[in-house]
This record gives structure tokens, sequence and C-alpha cells, in this order.
């Protein structure tokens, strides 16, 4: 710039240096100096139009424009600190709120897997929907198929369990993933230390090798340099350390468990401690992944895998029963991972974004009551020459210049409030640990603020290129008080943002209400003054080396359990149970069904209903567990000490386990059985009311409760009520534990109360953030209506003052100043009723115990909205009933 500026001087110099040649010439020939000046200008042209062109001849003129639109809208932002202020404030919470959010989004939905071509990677589901099965795992028969059809380059199941690392201080518990030799070829990563497992080893068995993550390998062994020398001892075997994972290597699993793991040992899921041959209709392997071929769609991928899941039943039909209705789905395993997270995402997105909408009508409504003002001064740049276009591309450029501020005032909020806004989201969303402020989201941040500032400074820039210079001119010292067009743009940006904070208000209270009614419902148990804490039992790869390898070996070891933890202080009941046994508690439901498999289910004497589920939940625990949680039991007993490995197999079940199989029916003395070759006849000996302990939300979960000391079980639970210290209870509990195992881990404290709450984290998330925004939007509908009616009043003072001169009762001026603002709300409120029920329809799946379409939560928002704006046209109401007349008359 400051170039072309000398080029500019030069030309200037030059065309000077020829006028002073020309008058010399002509002051020679007898004219006077100021006749040969105005003779050398005449013959010379317009000096100023040969400058304007030598000017345009040598710049880009738009940047050139762009750049002095930038310094007028710096000049005038700084005239006008506080409209400035407050502006930039507005847009730094809008732009600010939806960036964070939208950072969610992109870490959860949207960033690719840390996995080199992720698109290849699939999960492989296996879904029985002839018996209303999904994703029931696969056989490892099934595996070696999809290993060899061609579709894949690796198939790999994932079997994760919990397991006892031993030989450091105590015994710590660690997550272990029981995975094919081929995982980390499949997922193309590599160890930061050590190899990683040779994919070509089919081994029958375990390998006595093992990877640790960074975490552990800090944690228990002080990052020890030379780790890849020594071995670990995990359930009593001893493995070689082989490799240590990179700093920040996560699992590709679908829960927080599943995703933070601690060790790897790999297998080939066949011979010792495994099943030698296990049948193809055995499904032991939990999950499984695998990557497609290189050029291979995942939908091509999945006509093929059809195709040979047909070509096996009919090899196979023994195994794969018409009824069952076998299928194998792939799903993309970042599909797969986000699970269910994403309308909530896109809920809370979706708010955000109104929020920033009503943002931008609000800050449009301050720039136009400021255009106003600014009329007279449009009007006479107009009239010296400027073009209507490039006085709107000004106003364009200041409204811009507000929005970048405000968005570099948003991310600096963000940056400084990432820590609390990070500890808001539930742990269990999943790719948390992909949260952050990236380039996309930063470029998201800078787009957001070129729209907003395009949005909200519309409105003014239109109305500048429509002014009439012929009135603005006659306006002399009042200054322009806004034509109609300008009030009725006014009252449509104030109706707009009415609507949208309605249609925001009816979803926080439909969650709101959902909420509520969640944490109201008849839980079917008492979590007070409950406790849970787990420990694991170890499961040795010899079978002839397990301690507790059948329940009449495991039952004195948990009776001992049972006296001793009793011994503890303040503690008046204790009871056992695996890991399912903890109400509410979905991950450890998850272990239950990963380490145990699907419960299938068969009658005697009769066959299962078409529409009735044959998978059903089942738990094992001990004869104190019902009367610890305060179970009601509705018919027949509960288990007794006399129940155990010798006697006949016995069960309690639910309600609904009941009204589901024998409707109508004594379901006390019915049997049933796991379907499948040796399984034991189970006799139903009472039945309990239903309780939620698989979700607050499903009250009628068929259930199953089966007795600890006939089935046994390696992840135990251990249930305490009483007046208990949650402080001292873990260690006091770890002492006595290991007083009978030392080799036993004991973690996991929780009060079940603090469960009962976790159940409900993402539920509470996106109820909390939307209810924020629904009241940042409330807040700012109302500024706006006070705004509007605010200009309209000032606007109106010379009639106002009229009317009262002429004899008008001030409570007349007052009710017509509020049926302006009444006006508007109710406006905002019909066109925001119209869009929340389209809004709330598409939220029918977060809502419990509400209807999307309650006419409660309709009225009463319409009617709280149409009282904020009553509010808001108050308080410049009682402003109009001060106005003095004779100042009115005076009023300019």
């Amino acid at each position: 710039m400051f170039r072309g500026q000398r080029k500019l001087d030069d030309f200037v110099s030059e065309i000077d240096a020829h006028l002073q040649l020309e008058m010399e010439r002509l002051l020679e020939q007898g004219l006077s100096e100021e006749q040969a000046r105005a003779t050398a200008r005449r013959s010379f042209g317009n000096l100023l139009q040969a400058e304007e062109r030598f000017y345009e001849s040598g710049r880009v003129l738009w940047w050139d424009h762009l750049w002095h639109d930038i310094r007028y809208a710096l000049r005038m932002l700084r005239k006008s600190p506080g409209f400035s202020a407050v502006t930039i404030l507005t847009m730094a919470l809008g732009i600010g709120a939806t960036t964070a959010i939208f950072s969610v989004v992109e870490a959860t939905l949207l960033h690719p897997l840390p996995y080199p071509q992720p698109e290849q990677l699939v999960s492989i589901a296996d879904d029985l929907p002839g018996v209303g099965a999904e994703d029931v795992g696969l056989s490892e028969p099934e595996w070696q198929d999809l290993q060899r059809s061609g579709i894949f380059q690796y198939v790999s199941p994932a079997w994760f369990d919990e397991n006892n690392l031993t030989g450091s201080s105590e015994p710590a518990r660690i997550r272990l993933l029981i995975v094919a030799p081929n995982y980390f070829a499949l997922l193309g990563v590599q160890p930061q230390l050590g190899h990683a497992f040779n994919p070509q080893d089919h081994t029958p068995g375990l390998t006595p090798e093992v990877l640790i993550s960074d975490g552990l390998w800090k944690r228990a062994f002080g990052s020890d340099p030379h780790i890849l020398e020594k071995s670990v001892r995990l359930d009593t075997d001893l493995y070689r350390v082989v490799g240590v994972m990179p700093r920040g290597f996560r699992a590709p699993g679908r829960t927080i468990e599943e995703r933070n793991i601690d060790a790897w040992v790999a297998t080939s899921f066949y011979g010792a401690p495994l099943v030698d041959h296990p049948p193809r209709n055995r499904r032991n392997l939990p999950t499984a992944i695998a990557r497609l071929q290189p050029g291979l769609t995942v939908r091509a991928a999945q006509s093929r895998v059809e195709a040979l899941v047909a070509s096996l039943q009919k090899q196979f039909p023994g195994d794969y029963l018409l009824q069952s209705a076998w299928t194998v789905r792939l799903v993309p395993l970042k599909e797969s991972l986000v699970g269910n997270v994403r309308q909530s995402l896109f809920l809370l997105l979706g708010a955000v974004g109104l929020v920033l909408l009503i943002g931008c009508g609000n800050v449009a409504n301050l720039l136009l009551a400021r255009s106003s003002a600014r009329g007279r001064e449009m009007a006479i740049r107009q009239a010296l020459g400027a073009a209507r276009g490039r006085l709107s591309r000004q106003l364009l450029t200041e409204s811009l210049s507000l929005s970048l501020f405000g968005g570099l005032a948003g991310l600096a909020i963000l940056f400084c409030a990432k820590g609390f806004l990070v500890g808001l989201v539930p742990d269990t969303l999943p790719r948390l640990h992909d949260l952050s402020i990236s380039w996309g989201v930063l470029l998201f941040a800078l787009g957001a603020s070129l729209v907003a500032g395009v949005i909200f400074g519309l409105a003014p820039a239109l109305h500048a290129g429509r002014l009439d210079l012929t009135h603005m001119l006659k306006l002399e010292g009042r200054g322009s008080t806004g034509s109609g067009e300008q009030a009725r743009a006014r009252r449509v940006l104030v109706v707009t943002e009415f609507a949208l904070s309605l249609v925001l208000m009816i979803a926080a209270t439909l969650l709101l209400r959902s909420f509520w009614d969640l944490l109201n419902v008849q839980l079917g148990f008492n979590p007070e003054s409950v406790m849970t804490v787990r420990t694991r039992l170890p499961y040795p790869n010899d079978p002839k080396a397990d301690l507790y390898g059948s329940p009449a070996q495991e039952a004195p070891f948990l009776r001992e359990l049972i006296r001793r933890s009793r011994t503890l202080p303040g503690v008046e009941e204790v009871a056992l149970g695996d890991t399912a046994s903890i109400p509410l508690d979905q991950s450890q439901r998850e272990l239950k069904l990963i380490s145990e498999g699907y419960f299938f289910l068969t009658l005697e004497g009769r066959e299962i209903e078409s529409d009735r589920p044959t998978v059903v939940e089942r738990t094992s625990v001990t004869p104190d567990y019902f009367h610890l949680l305060r179970m009601t039991l509705r018919r027949g007993r509960l288990f007794t000490d006399f129940d155990n490995e010798k006697t006949p197999a016995v069960a309690v079940i639910n309600e609904a386990f009941a009204e589901t199989y024998w409707p109508k029916q004594n379901p006390v003395g019915q049997r049933f059985k796991k379907t499948g070759a040796g399984s034991p006849w189970i006799t139903v000996v009472g039945m309990t009311a239903n309780a939620r302990t698989e979700s607050l939300a499903q009250a009628s979960a068929p259930q199953i409760y089966l007795d600890l000391y006939q089935t046994g079980a390696k992840h135990l639970a251990i249930l305490l009520r009483g007046h208990l210290d949650a402080a001292a209870v873990p260690a006091a509990l770890r002492q006595q534990v290991q007083s009978v195992d030392p080799t036993l881990p004991v973690f996991g404290a929780q009060t079940l109360v603090e469960t009962v709450s976790a159940s409900l984290a993402e539920r509470r998330f996106s109820m909390e953030i939307v209810a924020l925004f629904a009241l940042t939007a409330l807040l700012l509908a109302g500024l706006g209506i006070y705004g509007v009616i605010s200009y309209i009043v000032s606007e109106r003072t010379h009639e106002i003052g009229i009317r009262l001169a002429l004899g008008a009762e001030r409570s007349s001026i007052l009710q017509m100043v509020l049926r302006q603002g009444l006006a508007l709300g109710v406006a905002g409120a019909a066109v925001g009723l119209a869009g929340a029920l389209i809004v709330s329809h598409l939220m029918a799946g977060l809502l419990y115990g509400v209807r999307p379409t309650d006419p409660l939560t309709f009225a009463g928002v319409a009617l709280l909205l149409i009282g904020v704006a009553l509010l808001a046209g108050y308080l410049p109401a009682r402003r109009a009933l001060r106005v003095d007349p004779l100042v009115a008359l005076r009023h300019e």
C-alpha cells in the first residue's frame, strides 16, 4: 500500500513539473502569472481525474476498497466502544458455544479413526433376527471362514476381560484384550518398544507373550527401559513382555473399559485352555473387527459376506436353524464405536446453532437502530457521489469485523474454559480422548464468524442501499428515526428470535421432564446406604492350577469372604454376586455378557412363541442379595443355604419373566435351561417384583437370578449395606479379601447411589446443555423485545406527549405500549409452536414418560415466553408514562 502511495507522489511531482514548464513558457510570452497558471491547467486537462486514473491503473481495486473499508470499520468501532463491546460479547458467546459443541461433534463423529486407511476397518456382527438377538458373537470356525473368504485382509476377534497382575507391591486389576495374532497388523499400528505379535502365528492356545500399554508401563514399571527383558504374571500365568504400545494408543472398543486396555495377549482361539475343536454353533468370540481388501467398499463386502452366509447355511444346516435366520452384518468401525450418541450430539449442535441465530438477530437489531442514527450520514455520502453498493459493502465489512472479533473472543474463552468444558462431558462419550481444538475446529469457528457476520449485517446493509435521500436530508438536526420498512424488519427479527427461543425452551422442558420422571421412578430396589466393591478370581491357563475351578471349590472362599466382610465397621448386611448383579452398571453387564455369552432360553414342555425373546438377562447372587437391596418377593421363596452345587439348580425370576413366558400361570415349579447339549434344567422357586436393574427407562425386562453357590463366578461384586465410611471401606475390605487370598485385587468401590446417578450421565449432559442454551436464548429474546419496544417508545415520544396533552389516561398509554410487546410475543409463539412440533418428534427417542407433543409443555412454555414479552415491554412502557407533555412536544 505504501509503495503505491510513493508512485502516486512521483506522478503528481511529474505533473507539477510539466505545469511549471508550461507556465514559464507562457510567462515569456507576456502573460501574467495568474493567467499563465490558469492557461497551463486548462491545456493539461482535469488534474484530479488524471490522478485517479493513474491511481487505479496500478492497483487491485477490490482489495484497495476492502482495505479502506476495514480501516473505516475499525475507526467506527473505536468511536462506539459500548456498542462494540456488547456486540462482540454477544457474538463471542454464540460463536464460542457453537465451536465448543462442534469440537465434540468433530472428535466423535467427523474425525477419522487414528489408524491407517480407517475406511477399510469394519466391525463384524452376527445377528439372529429370528430369535430377536443381535451381535451374539461368532464361533472359531466362522472366524476362519471369514479369514479365508478373500473379502478381508485380516479378521481378528477381540475378547475383553479383566485380569490380575501380580508381582508388584500389591495385586492390581488390569484391563486385558485377548486378540488374534494379526490384530496389530490389522490396525496398522506398531509398538514404541519391541515388536507386535506375528500375524502368521497359528499356534494353539495362548501365546506366552504380552504387549502392554504406555500407561501400564509407566504406572506399574516406572518406564523401565529394560522392560522387554522381563516377564509378568497374569492370573498366575507367566508372560514375556515383547512390546510397549505408543502413548495415546487406544483400542477400538465400544465402552470406556474396552478402549483403555492395559495389556494384549494373542491366541488362535482353539487349544488349551480353550476348546480344542470348538463347534460351529458355539459363539464364544464376543466381537470381531476386520480390514477389507484394498478397493473393496463396505457395501460390496456386505454382498459377498451374504453369499458366504448362504453357502454356509447350506453346508451346515444343523448348525444354522432356519428359525434363527442367521446373518452377518458389516458395520464401519467408526460407526460401531460411536454407538447411539449421534442423535444427542446433533440435538446439541442444533440447539447451539439456534442460540447463535438468536444472537445474530439481536445484533442485527442493534445495527438497524444504529443505522437509523447514521441515516443522514449515509444520505450525505450518497449525495456526494458514493455508490449505494459501495456503502452496503462498507456496512457489511463493519458487521464482518464485529463478527470476527467476536469469534476471536469466543475462541479465547473456549481455550481458557477447555478444562471445565471437558469436565462436563460424560466419560461414556466415545472418542472423548480425541477432543481438541484442532485446525478443523478453528476453520469452523472462522466460517461461523463469517456466516454470522453476513447474517446480521445484511439487514442494515440492504437498508443503506434503499435510503430516501430527499427525506433523509430534510431531517436537519433530528437525525433519522427509522423508516417503516426498517421498523418492520426489526419486528420480524424479534418474532424470529422468539420463535427460535420457544423451540429451544420446549426441547429443554421435554428433556427436563423426562429426566425428572426418570429420577422419580420406582426402582424396585433401595440404593441408599449400599456400597459395591469388586474383585476377580484368577483364571489360569492350566485348569489343574485353578483353585476356584468349580462352584464347590469357590464356595468356601465366598462364605469366608461374607463372614469377614460382616466384621467391618458399620456393615449391617453383605451379599455377593457376579458383576451383572450391580444394578444399572451397564459396563459390568457387558463384561458378564462377554465372559459368559448370551443366555438362550429353552422352556420345558413348550416352544417359545415367535414374538417372545429367547435371549434373557441373568445374574448369579447369594441368598442375602434380595434382602440387602430390599427387593420384594411376590411368590415362592428366595435362595437358602441348602441350595448348593449338590442340589438341583434353582432360579428366582421377576414378574416380567413370568408374564412373558408363563402368562396367567404360577411360575413356581416351572423349569427352563440354557439352550445347548448338557445344560441342566433349572427350577423356578420364587418370583420377585420387577426392578429397574438394567435401565431406569425399562421397567419390565425379563430377568433371571441364579444361585452363586451353584454357578460360581470369576468376576465378583461385594455388596455392603450399613452406615459406611465410603473413604475407609475399600482399604478395609482389601485387607479382608487379601487375608483370604493375597493374590486378589480389590477395586471399583462405589456407592450404589453414584451408580444410579452415573447411569443418567448422558441424559443429564444433554439436558443441562440444552437447558443452558434455552435460558440464554430466552434472555436474548427478552432483550430483543425490550430493545424494539424501547425504540418504538423513543420514536413516539412526540406522539405520546400530544396524547397526554389532549387528556389521554396514562393507563391507556401503558396498554398501547404493552399491546405492541404482546403482539410480538404472540406472533413469535405461534411461529415457534409450529417449529417445536417438528423438532419434538425428531427427539422422541430421547424422551421418557412424556409425549413429544405434550400439550402442558407446549402451553406452559408459550405462556412463559408471552409473559417475558410483557415484562420486556413493561419497562419501556413505564418510561413512557413518565413523559412530560411539555418536554415531549419539544422533542426532536
